[in-house]
């Protein structure tokens, strides 16, 4: 409802890379409230929907969270002195938050980075949505397992020809890539 485009085609735009910044965080406030809409965002690219009306406190809270995830994370103790992460096919860069698919660079956003580093960070281990809602919002959140769901699809999208992620049915999704031998 954008005078000159709708928000869908301005976040297409902005996650295409064909506008300054195709990796800033988006918040998508909206007055379309329907489920259908909110979901056709977040594949869309955005970081998160916040439909109206709302209240202004949930609206800041959910600017923090989108931000806090945007700042680049310390590394642990346990990564790497370089500050990469190496798997067969993949490369994260921690410091460049720059990710590598068979060579390739990889533009993620700001919340598909984040899934790819909390898989990253525990290899095999099974992750469950509500684990990852927990990571990526910094609570429970009200929102829907589905976007969980979405973003994982978003994020396997984008490795492929990689088989990165696999779905462990009713338990959650685990980094299916072996670390590389150094």
């Amino acid at each position: 409802m954008l005078p000159e485009m709708d928000g869908f085609a301005v976040c297409r735009q902005i996650r295409q890379g064909s506008a300054p910044g195709h990796d800033v965080p988006v918040l998508m406030l909206t007055a379309r409230g329907e489920l259908s809409d909110r979901v056709v965002g977040l594949e869309l690219g955005a970081d998160d929907d916040l439909p109206k009306p709302f209240e202004p406190r949930e609206l800041a809270a959910r600017l923090q969270t989108i931000l806090r995830r945007a700042r680049p994370v310390a590394a642990p103790a346990a990564a790497p002195a370089a500050g990469l992460l190496q798997f067969d096919g993949l490369l994260i860069d921690l410091d460049r938050r720059a990710v590598q698919r068979l060579g390739q660079p990889v533009n993620l956003t700001g919340t598909e980075f984040e899934l790819l580093l909390l898989l990253a960070r525990a290899p095999q281990r099974v992750f469950s949505r509500g684990e990852i809602l927990h990571h990526l919002r910094g609570r429970g959140a009200d929102l829907y397992t589905r976007a969980v769901d979405l973003l994982v699809s978003r994020l396997r999208r984008k490795l492929e020809p990689l088989a990165c992620i696999k779905t462990l049915r009713h338990a959650g999704y685990a980094l299916a890539l072996a670390p590389a031998v150094a």
